[in-house]
Protein backbone atom coordinates (compact mmCIF):
# COMPACT_ATOMS: atom_id res chain seq x y z
CA UNK A 1 0.00 0.00 0.00
CA UNK A 2 1.94 2.73 -1.36
CA UNK A 3 0.40 6.50 0.13
CA UNK A 4 3.19 8.40 -0.93
CA UNK A 5 1.69 11.58 -2.51
CA UNK A 6 -1.60 11.27 -0.71
CA UNK A 7 -0.21 12.21 2.82
CA UNK A 8 3.34 13.33 3.89
CA UNK A 9 5.32 10.97 6.31
CA UNK A 10 4.56 12.60 9.29
CA UNK A 11 0.99 12.38 9.12
CA UNK A 12 1.26 8.65 7.98
CA UNK A 13 3.53 7.81 10.81
CA UNK A 14 0.68 8.97 13.25
CA UNK A 15 -2.30 7.07 11.28
CA UNK A 16 -0.18 3.61 10.99
CA UNK A 17 1.88 4.14 14.60
CA UNK A 18 -0.64 1.71 16.92
CA UNK A 19 -0.02 -0.76 14.40
CA UNK A 20 3.94 -0.72 14.60
CA UNK A 21 6.04 -3.28 16.54
CA UNK A 22 7.59 -1.84 19.80
CA UNK A 23 10.90 -1.43 17.81
CA UNK A 24 9.65 0.81 15.18
CA UNK A 25 7.44 2.79 17.29
CA UNK A 26 10.69 3.83 18.54
CA UNK A 27 11.97 4.98 15.42
CA UNK A 28 8.70 6.71 14.80
CA UNK A 29 9.02 8.82 18.43
CA UNK A 30 12.47 10.00 17.13
CA UNK A 31 11.17 11.03 13.92
CA UNK A 32 8.17 13.19 15.15
CA UNK A 33 9.89 14.70 18.21
CA UNK A 34 13.35 15.64 16.29
CA UNK A 35 12.20 15.46 12.14
CA UNK A 36 15.20 17.72 10.98
CA UNK A 37 17.66 15.59 12.99
CA UNK A 38 16.32 12.73 11.01
CA UNK A 39 17.14 14.18 7.66
CA UNK A 40 20.71 14.34 8.42
CA UNK A 41 21.37 11.39 9.73
CA UNK A 42 22.80 8.07 8.12
CA UNK A 43 20.14 5.02 8.74
CA UNK A 44 23.34 4.29 11.66
CA UNK A 45 22.64 7.61 13.60
CA UNK A 46 19.31 6.65 13.22
CA UNK A 47 19.28 3.08 14.27
CA UNK A 48 21.51 4.04 17.73
CA UNK A 49 19.37 7.43 18.53
CA UNK A 50 16.00 5.35 18.76
CA UNK A 51 17.71 2.64 20.64
CA UNK A 52 17.19 -0.43 17.79
CA UNK A 53 18.89 -1.86 14.79
CA UNK A 54 19.04 -0.80 11.51
CA UNK A 55 16.50 -3.62 10.31
CA UNK A 56 14.08 -2.27 12.50
CA UNK A 57 14.19 1.47 10.90
CA UNK A 58 13.86 -0.34 7.43
CA UNK A 59 10.91 -2.00 8.01
CA UNK A 60 9.57 1.01 9.39
CA UNK A 61 10.42 3.15 6.57
CA UNK A 62 9.20 -0.05 4.22
CA UNK A 63 5.52 -0.15 6.34
CA UNK A 64 5.14 3.56 5.39
CA UNK A 65 5.34 2.67 1.84
CA UNK A 66 9.06 3.72 0.82
CA UNK A 67 11.55 1.22 -0.31
CA UNK A 68 14.47 2.11 2.20
CA UNK A 69 15.81 4.67 4.35
CA UNK A 70 16.92 6.83 1.81
CA UNK A 71 13.45 7.34 0.03
CA UNK A 72 11.77 7.71 3.44
CA UNK A 73 14.60 10.88 3.83
CA UNK A 74 13.68 12.00 0.21
CA UNK A 75 9.83 12.13 1.51
CA UNK A 76 10.55 14.06 4.77
CA UNK A 77 12.75 16.40 3.80
CA UNK A 78 10.76 17.55 1.13
CA UNK A 79 7.99 18.60 3.89
CA UNK A 80 10.29 20.15 6.12
CA UNK A 81 10.52 23.47 4.37
CA UNK A 82 10.30 24.78 0.88
CA UNK A 83 12.17 22.90 -1.93
CA UNK A 84 14.75 25.76 -2.80
CA UNK A 85 16.10 26.68 0.83
CA UNK A 86 16.55 22.66 1.10
CA UNK A 87 18.82 22.38 -1.69
CA UNK A 88 20.22 26.13 -1.78
CA UNK A 89 20.55 26.90 2.44
CA UNK A 90 19.35 29.67 3.83
CA UNK A 91 19.32 32.08 0.84
CA UNK A 92 16.08 34.47 -0.30
CA UNK A 93 15.22 35.36 -3.38
CA UNK A 94 15.31 38.64 -2.59
CA UNK A 95 19.15 38.02 -1.89
CA UNK A 96 20.83 40.51 -5.11
CA UNK A 97 23.77 38.15 -6.51
CA UNK A 98 26.17 39.51 -4.40
CA UNK A 99 24.84 38.37 -1.11
CA UNK A 100 24.06 35.37 -2.70
CA UNK A 101 27.37 34.55 -3.58
CA UNK A 102 28.81 35.88 0.13
CA UNK A 103 26.54 32.99 1.43
CA UNK A 104 27.84 30.49 -0.47
CA UNK A 105 31.14 31.37 0.49
CA UNK A 106 30.30 31.31 3.80
CA UNK A 107 28.89 28.08 3.81
CA UNK A 108 31.74 26.64 1.70
CA UNK A 109 34.06 27.71 4.28
CA UNK A 110 31.97 27.03 7.38
CA UNK A 111 32.61 23.52 5.84
CA UNK A 112 36.34 23.71 5.31
CA UNK A 113 36.62 24.60 9.04
CA UNK A 114 34.21 22.29 10.34
CA UNK A 115 36.22 19.80 8.91
CA UNK A 116 39.44 20.17 9.81
CA UNK A 117 38.39 21.11 13.45
CA UNK A 118 36.67 16.90 13.06
CA UNK A 119 40.19 15.82 11.95
CA UNK A 120 42.39 13.78 14.20
CA UNK A 121 46.09 14.43 13.77
CA UNK A 122 45.97 10.07 14.70
CA UNK A 123 44.17 9.31 12.30
CA UNK A 124 45.58 11.51 9.46
CA UNK A 125 48.94 10.07 10.19
CA UNK A 126 47.59 6.44 10.00
CA UNK A 127 46.26 7.18 6.93
CA UNK A 128 49.40 8.61 5.09
CA UNK A 129 51.42 5.62 6.87
CA UNK A 130 48.82 3.15 5.11
CA UNK A 131 49.45 5.01 1.69
CA UNK A 132 52.68 5.34 1.49
CA UNK A 133 53.49 1.19 2.64
CA UNK A 134 50.44 0.67 -0.28
CA UNK A 135 51.30 -1.47 -2.82
CA UNK A 136 48.51 -0.08 -4.74
CA UNK A 137 45.84 2.48 -4.10
CA UNK A 138 42.60 2.28 -4.83
CA UNK A 139 40.03 5.05 -5.05
CA UNK A 140 36.17 3.85 -5.13
CA UNK A 141 33.73 6.07 -5.45
CA UNK A 142 29.82 6.24 -7.50
CA UNK A 143 28.04 9.32 -8.47
CA UNK A 144 29.50 12.64 -7.42
CA UNK A 145 31.78 11.05 -4.76
CA UNK A 146 33.31 8.98 -8.20
CA UNK A 147 34.65 12.44 -9.51
CA UNK A 148 36.16 12.98 -6.31
CA UNK A 149 37.68 9.36 -6.36
CA UNK A 150 38.73 10.42 -10.24
CA UNK A 151 40.68 13.66 -9.01
CA UNK A 152 42.46 11.54 -6.06
CA UNK A 153 43.72 9.29 -8.67
CA UNK A 154 44.95 12.04 -10.77
CA UNK A 155 46.42 13.58 -7.70
CA UNK A 156 48.27 10.63 -6.35
CA UNK A 157 49.41 9.23 -9.82
CA UNK A 158 51.35 12.20 -10.22
CA UNK A 159 52.93 11.79 -7.15
CA UNK A 160 54.12 8.57 -8.40
CA UNK A 161 51.45 6.23 -6.43
CA UNK A 162 50.45 3.12 -8.39
CA UNK A 163 46.76 4.04 -8.35
CA UNK A 164 43.42 3.29 -9.94
CA UNK A 165 40.06 4.44 -9.47
CA UNK A 166 36.93 2.90 -10.19
CA UNK A 167 33.37 4.58 -10.18
CA UNK A 168 31.36 1.55 -11.84
CA UNK A 169 29.62 -0.71 -9.18
CA UNK A 170 31.00 -3.72 -11.14
CA UNK A 171 34.45 -2.68 -11.61
CA UNK A 172 34.64 -1.55 -7.91
CA UNK A 173 33.19 -4.96 -6.73
CA UNK A 174 35.76 -6.82 -9.01
CA UNK A 175 38.66 -4.43 -7.85
CA UNK A 176 37.69 -4.98 -4.56
CA UNK A 177 37.60 -8.91 -5.23
CA UNK A 178 41.59 -8.71 -6.24
CA UNK A 179 43.16 -6.72 -3.48
CA UNK A 180 44.88 -8.00 -0.42
CA UNK A 181 47.05 -6.95 2.92
CA UNK A 182 49.69 -4.86 0.62
CA UNK A 183 46.69 -2.82 -0.98
CA UNK A 184 44.80 0.10 0.56
CA UNK A 185 40.90 1.14 -0.58
CA UNK A 186 39.93 4.52 -0.04
CA UNK A 187 36.41 4.35 -0.09
CA UNK A 188 34.14 8.04 -0.59
CA UNK A 189 30.89 7.99 0.00
CA UNK A 190 28.99 11.32 1.64
CA UNK A 191 26.12 9.19 3.11
CA UNK A 192 28.20 6.20 4.16
CA UNK A 193 25.50 4.08 2.86
CA UNK A 194 25.74 3.76 -0.78
CA UNK A 195 25.16 0.25 -1.45
CA UNK A 196 27.61 -0.42 -4.21
CA UNK A 197 30.22 1.28 -1.93
CA UNK A 198 29.83 -0.45 1.27
CA UNK A 199 29.18 -3.94 -0.42
CA UNK A 200 32.57 -3.35 -1.61
CA UNK A 201 34.65 -2.52 0.89
CA UNK A 202 33.13 -5.35 3.04
CA UNK A 203 34.85 -7.32 0.31
CA UNK A 204 38.06 -6.08 0.43
CA UNK A 205 38.11 -5.97 4.10
CA UNK A 206 37.14 -9.61 3.71
CA UNK A 207 40.34 -9.82 1.52
CA UNK A 208 42.20 -8.13 4.26
CA UNK A 209 43.24 -4.80 2.39
CA UNK A 210 43.56 -1.39 4.66
CA UNK A 211 40.20 0.37 4.52
CA UNK A 212 39.94 4.17 4.57
CA UNK A 213 37.13 6.16 4.05
CA UNK A 214 35.68 9.69 3.41
CA UNK A 215 32.06 10.42 4.40
CA UNK A 216 30.00 12.71 6.21
CA UNK A 217 28.32 10.43 8.94
CA UNK A 218 30.78 8.80 11.80
CA UNK A 219 28.24 6.04 12.34
CA UNK A 220 27.19 4.73 9.30
CA UNK A 221 27.49 1.27 7.59
CA UNK A 222 30.69 1.99 5.57
CA UNK A 223 32.25 2.66 8.80
CA UNK A 224 31.79 -0.90 9.72
CA UNK A 225 34.51 -1.69 7.91
CA UNK A 226 36.92 0.93 7.78
CA UNK A 227 40.99 1.16 9.77
CA UNK A 228 40.77 4.83 9.23
CA UNK A 229 37.49 7.09 8.72
CA UNK A 230 38.21 10.83 7.68
CA UNK A 231 35.04 13.25 8.41
CA UNK A 232 33.92 15.64 6.09
CA UNK A 233 31.67 17.72 7.86
CA UNK A 234 29.13 19.15 5.48
CA UNK A 235 25.83 18.24 6.28
CA UNK A 236 23.71 16.82 3.34
CA UNK A 237 19.79 16.56 2.91
CA UNK A 238 18.72 13.93 0.28
CA UNK A 239 17.85 16.94 -1.83
CA UNK A 240 21.60 18.41 -1.67
CA UNK A 241 23.31 15.23 -2.48
CA UNK A 242 26.27 15.98 -4.28
CA UNK A 243 26.43 19.42 -2.43
CA UNK A 244 29.38 21.44 -3.69
CA UNK A 245 30.08 22.23 -0.04
CA UNK A 246 30.68 18.46 0.67
CA UNK A 247 33.16 18.13 -2.62
CA UNK A 248 34.84 21.02 -1.24
CA UNK A 249 35.46 19.74 1.82
CA UNK A 250 36.64 16.13 0.66
CA UNK A 251 39.15 17.42 -1.96
CA UNK A 252 40.51 19.85 0.71
CA UNK A 253 41.12 16.30 3.04
CA UNK A 254 43.38 14.81 -0.55
CA UNK A 255 45.13 17.71 -0.63
CA UNK A 256 46.45 17.54 2.58
CA UNK A 257 46.67 13.65 2.35
CA UNK A 258 48.68 14.34 -1.02
CA UNK A 259 50.61 17.02 0.41
CA UNK A 260 52.03 15.42 3.35
CA UNK A 261 52.44 12.04 1.41
CA UNK A 262 54.71 13.99 -1.05
CA UNK A 263 56.52 15.56 2.16
CA UNK A 264 57.04 12.34 3.52
CA UNK A 265 58.67 10.88 -0.04
CA UNK A 266 59.89 14.11 -0.87
CA UNK A 267 62.83 13.03 -3.61
CA UNK A 268 60.31 10.43 -5.36
CA UNK A 269 57.57 12.63 -5.24
CA UNK A 270 59.64 15.31 -7.26
CA UNK A 271 61.15 13.17 -9.72
CA UNK A 272 57.27 11.73 -10.38
CA UNK A 273 55.48 15.41 -10.73
CA UNK A 274 58.71 16.59 -12.42
CA UNK A 275 58.82 13.32 -15.12
CA UNK A 276 54.67 13.58 -15.46
CA UNK A 277 55.11 17.67 -16.12
CA UNK A 278 57.66 17.07 -18.94
CA UNK A 279 55.49 14.45 -20.53
CA UNK A 280 52.63 16.69 -21.26
CA UNK A 281 54.52 19.56 -22.61
CA UNK A 282 54.41 19.33 -25.97
CA UNK A 283 50.24 18.98 -25.09
CA UNK A 284 50.08 22.72 -24.78
CA UNK A 285 50.93 25.53 -26.86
Amino acid sequence: MKTIGQSTPLVMIKSVYNSLTKAEQKVADFVLIDTQESVYSSITDLAEKAGVGETSVIRFCRKLGYRGFQEFKLAIAQTLSNVDEQVHGKIEESDDLEVIAKKITTQNASALQDTINLLQISTLQKAVEAIIEARKIYFFGVGSSGFTASDAKYRFMRLGYNVDYATDAHIIAMNAALVDEKDVVVAISSSGSTKDIVDSVKIAKENNAVIICITNHARSPITYYADVILLVAAKETPLQGGAFSTKIAQLHLLDILTTITALRKKESSFRAIEKTAKSVLNKMY
